[in-house]
């Protein structure tokens, strides 16, 4: 198996398809790196090969954790913006509606004026 230019032999494929995998996913390594690892694993002893996969298993579930808080973080902010867009928007709305308001009063007024003119001149 070839991935990432790491070369992997069917045997230690067939012997550890799941540490494979994680050592080819591992941001932690470069591809020299994982040729290294990858080369090591038939001479390494079940306990050491036991210690790599805890190891990279347990950076894979801080990644993820760190994602996840970060992803939420993000949406938090996300959350944040679009009330602040939307309580911007309702103000907006609310001068406009008051300005509307304010010259429908004054239109009212003069009319009201000009109607009592012409009472007046009656």
């Amino acid at each position: 198996m070839a991935d990432n230019k790491v070369i992997v032999s069917d045997d230690a494929q067939q012997k550890h398809p799941e540490l494979i995998e994680m050592i080819m996913k591992t941001e932690s390594m470069n591809d020299e790196e994982r040729q290294y690892w990858v080369d090591l694993l038939p001479i390494m002893t079940p306990e050491q090969v036991q210690n790599l996969y805890d190891i990279l298993d347990n950076e894979r579930k801080k990644l993820a954790e760190i994602d996840s808080y970060y992803s939420q973080k993000v949406e938090d902010i996300e959350k944040a913006e679009e009330a602040e867009r939307i309580e911007k928007a309702r103000k907006e709305k609310m001068e406009q509606l008051e300005n509307a308001e304010e010259a429908n009063e004054a239109q009212e007024k003069e009319l009201e004026s000009k109607l009592m003119a012409e009472l007046d001149d009656l």
